[in-house]
Formats: structure tokens, C-alpha cells, sequence
């Protein structure tokens, strides 16, 4: 390659390589960002099903085929924890929607926790997962598998919870689904198969940072209102962050407390994957048409979903390093016996 274009190409992948370095600290930054520019909602809003698809041909480029086989020979959790997240949850938030009338005081509100829980983990869980040290094998074959279940949940929770509000049809939801699923991940088998696994770990840092560049792009496009909907009604605006943040750390908490018995890092791992909804998908098979209460909440889920992340780091670091000392431990009484 001529020395011009190295210069060229030298220059955006070094910016990568520093961004991707800055992990949960520039995931964190990416919601202010899009806070701050407004303009940027409306200009990047029609390419959110893009985005998604680029961070889960990520997750698919990253995956550690070893660890995936492995997980893959012992179903059992991947499939309790795909039960959890797509009916265990829809199923005790409908429950407490019916259950306080929220249906009929605040139907757009309802309309927007239903779709919330309705939802599959989001797309960029495993790349998170990886950014915290976690286990994003495990987060990514779960998350296949609850986006399969997606058209036929889906459905089903919004007869039962949203009595008509929101019609949803499931095949044409579902072959969007296995559409995205199905090219993105062909796409990261041929960057695989073109650039080997061994190249793709050695540019770790720079992939991360193309991924927060994604990540910028959604949540631009989800928060373009912010700004306005903060000046014209504060408190309800403050209100539904709070809210936000008060059903990410319960699901958080309460899928790592479920699942504590496979080990606290990788129960924090599914943990983190249940509290991050792919509210991208839903609003891509509502085709946008939500009232605008519904899109606000929306919003303000993004603040905890990449505020989150650095602020678990801290915890994350300490089981990782806890579960690293326990397997050297095992290992190394093993070699001691034998």
C-alpha cells in the first residue's frame, strides 16, 4: 500500500485504537454526547436498524468458538436464562402494569414498560459484556437464542397485557429478525474467515472503538428529543429516568441473585444482558409510530444502559479476579494431587 493511504488508514484506526481503550469510560460518554447535539437524532433516527445490525455482526466477529461449543453442550442454562429474560420478565412487569391500573392511568407509559420488557437483550450486550472482562459468549448464545423467541413473545405478552394498543405481527417481525440475525452473522463468518481470529484479538482495541461509534449512533438517534422534553416538562422527564434506572439495577440484581449458583460473574454477565432491552428492534417493528411519552421513556433507558457499565466496572474487576484465582487455585491443587 502506497505511503499516502498507510498515512491515511494510520490516522482513523490510531483515533480508534485510543477510543477503544477508554472501554466503559467512553460508553459512559456516548449518552452525553448525544444529549448535548440534538440535531444529530434527526439526521442518524432512520439508520437505527443499521446500527443494530453492525453491533451484533461485532458480537458474532468476537465470539470464542471454543467457549461456544462448550456452552452449547450444556443447554441447560442458556436455555433457563433465555426463559427468564423473555418470559419471566414480561410476565411480572404485565403482572404489575395490570396490577396498578397503570394500563388505564398512564396507557403510554404501559405501552412503553410492555414494550421494554417484550424486548430481546440488546445487540451490543456481549460487546459490553467483553468491555467489563464478563463472560460474552455466554451473554451472546443467550441472546440468540431469546431473539428467535422474540415473534412469538412478543405477540403473545402484547394480547395478554397491552388489550389492543400496539398490534404487533409476528412474521413479519420474526423474518426481519432471522434476516439480521442470519446476515450478520455471514458477514462476521467471511471477516473471520478473511482476516483469522488471531488478527481480530490482536485488534481488539480498534474494534472497540468502531463499536462505541456504533453505539454513538443509536443512542443519538433515540435521544434526539431530550434536550426539548427536559426545558417543556422536567419533572416528568427526571421521573422517567429515575424509573429507568429503578428497573435496570431490580432486573440487574435480581437475575444475578437467580443465577448466583453458576458464579457471581457469570450470573453478573447474564445480568447485564436481562436489564439491556433491544428497544431498537421494537421500535423497528412499530415503524417509530409510538405517542411521544412512549418515546421519551425510550430515551431515558439509554442512561443507565451505558452509565451502567463503568459504574459495575469496579465490581466487575473484583469477580473476575476472584473467579481467575479460584480456577488457578483448582488447577493448581489438581497438579498437586497428581
Amino acid at each position: 500500500m502506497p505511503p499516502v493511504l498507510q498515512n491515511i488508514f494510520a490516522l482513523p484506526l490510531r483515533g480508534l485504537t485510543w477510543l477503544g481503550g477508554q472501554g466503559t469510560r467512553a460508553v459512559a460518554a456516548v449518552v452525553f454526547i448525544a444529549l448535548a447535539v440534538p440535531p444529530l437524532g434527526a439526521l442518524l433516527r432512520p439508520y437505527v436498524t443499521e446500527a443494530i445490525f453492525v453491533l451484533l455482526c461485532i458480537s458474532f466477529m468476537r465470539v470464542d468458538l471454543a467457549a461456544l461449543t462448550g456452552h452449547l453442550r450444556r443447554p441447560a442454562l442458556v436455555a433457563t436464562a433465555t426463559v427468564w429474560t423473555m418470559i419471566g420478565v414480561p410476565v411480572i412487569i404485565g403482572l404489575i402494569v395490570h396490577v396498578t391500573g397503570l394500563t388505564a392511568r398512564a396507557p403510554d407509559l404501559a405501552l412503553a414498560l410492555m414494550l421494554q420488557s417484550m424486548a430481546s437483550p440488546m445487540m451490543a450486550a456481549p460487546a459490553l459484556a467483553a468491555l467489563m472482562g464478563l463472560d460474552a459468549t455466554l451473554v451472546l448464545v443467550t441472546l440468540v437464542s431469546a431473539t428467535a423467541l422474540v415473534p412469538f413473545t412478543a405477540s403473545l405478552f402484547a394480547s395478554l397485557f397491552l388489550d389492543g394498543m400496539l398490534s404487533i405481527s409476528p412474521p413479519a417481525l420474526g423474518l426481519k429478525l432471522l434476516g439480521i440475525l442470519a446476515a450478520s452473522l455471514l458477514a462476521a463468518t467471511v471477516i473471520r474467515q478473511i482476516f483469522g481470529a488471531a488478527a481480530i484479538q490482536r485488534h481488539r482495541q480498534p474494534i472497540d472503538g468502531f463499536n462505541i461509534v456504533i453505539l454513538l449512533v443509536f443512542a443519538t438517534a433515540i435521544m434526539g428529543d431530550v434536550a426539548s422534553d427536559l426545558v417543556a416538562r422536567p419533572v416528568s422527564t427526571i421521573g422517567f429516568a429515575a424509573l429507568a434506572f429503578a428497573i435496570y439495577f431490580t432486573l440487574l440484581a435480581v437475575t444475578t441473585l437467580l443465577f448466583r449458583r453458576i458464579g457471581y460473574e457469570r450470573a453478573l454477565a447474564l445480568g447485564l444482558m436481562v436489564s439491556q432491552r433491544n428497544l431498537g428492534l421494537m421500535l423497528a417493528a412499530t415503524a417509530g409510530a409510538l405517542p411521544p411519552t412512549t418515546w421519551l421513556y425510550f430515551a431515558m433507558t439509554q442512561f443507565p444502559i451505558h452509565l451502567a457499565p463503568y459504574m459495575l466496572m469496579p465490581i466487575a474487576r473484583r469477580l473476575t479476579a476472584r473467579a481467575q484465582a479460584s480456577g488457578a487455585a483448582a488447577t493448581g491443587g489438581k497438579a498437586a494431587s497428581g
